[in-house]
């Protein structure tokens, strides 16, 4: 069943889910054309900065002779262009970890992507939705070649020798971000062991952490030592109340104590009034 098709006045083509066509063509002098279906980039889900909603254009069928490069010299006509994403799936905008370097990135399947172009002001996203269907982008020209066949691979086989020295930089580059992150990590984790420690009374001090999480008054460590000391005391109590006699022992001491404690404090403030008696000389 073929989908129903929307023309509007300016030269648009519309299909269901609110996508408009844009039409490319390989280079001038080709008939053949290809079809991209972009719209705006909405999704509530994503709060990423990296994906305005207002400047952010999502696109289907970016065939494979077209890198981050081309997709970026080609849509830079609607207006200037921040990023460029092309991905094999839909999905969130980063991963997360430390960015790899080329040499390291596993290698790409060779295919149409989607894409993800955010533009520097919403115009440029308003002039790519708008663009008329039957006008084609031309993807190859004079100033902006694209390799294809043949040549491509010769490039890629020629890209694929890796320079020591530059290899060298990009490993000494990694392992530096790696010890910096490693450090902050150890920092915080010692901040949130000071801030969480318990006094001489027990108490732990509770913070506030980073802005939209909740204060955690007991670290994992706390827990357990506070969980540990309640089970002693519970044991401890049950051990010396089990029996009658224990429990009445209990309390025949404990009366004796507060006795004990009463006449202690009868004697000192026996001591205080003597000491504020008046005397002349």
């Amino acid at each position: 069943m073929a989908l129903s098709q929307k023309k509007h006045a300016r030269g648009q083509l519309c299909i269901p889910g609110g996508f408009t066509v844009l039409s490319i063509q390989f280079s001038s002098d080709t008939v053949a054309q290809h079809k991209l279906y972009v719209k705006e980039h909405k999704v509530r889900a994503e709060r990423s900065s990296h994906r305005p909603m207002d400047r952010t254009l999502f696109v289907l069928n970016i065939p494979p002779y077209c890198s981050e490069d081309v997709v970026k010299e080609l849509f830079s006509q609607f207006g200037s262009v921040h990023s460029v994403e092309l991905r094999d799936h839909p999905g969130s905008s980063q991963e997360s970890g430390p960015k790899l370097s080329t040499f390291f990135k596993p290698l790409t399947k060779q295919g149409f992507k989607v894409g993800y172009i955010v533009f520097q002001n919403a115009s440029g996203l308003s002039a790519a939705k708008s663009h008329p269907h039957n006008v084609p982008l031309v993807v190859c020209t004079e100033q902006r070649p694209v390799q294809t066949g043949v040549q491509k691979w010769i490039q890629k086989y020629t890209e694929s020798f890796i320079q020591p020295d530059n290899l060298q930089q990009v490993i000494d580059a990694f392992m530096r971000d790696y010890d910096k992150r490693k450090e902050e990590e150890e920092e915080r984790q010692k901040k949130e062991a000071e801030q969480q420690q318990e006094d001489e009374e027990g108490w732990v001090k509770v913070t506030r952490g980073s802005k939209g999480a909740k204060a955690r008054p007991h670290s994992e460590k706390a827990n357990q030592k506070t969980l540990q000391k309640e089970m002693r005391k519970k044991r401890k109590k049950e051990l010396m109340n089990f029996y009658t006699w224990q429990h009445r022992n209990t309390q025949k001491e404990h009366i004796a104590e507060l006795r004990k404690k009463f006449e202690e404090d009868k004697q000192r403030i026996a001591l205080l009034r003597a000491q504020r008696k008046f005397r002349p000389y």
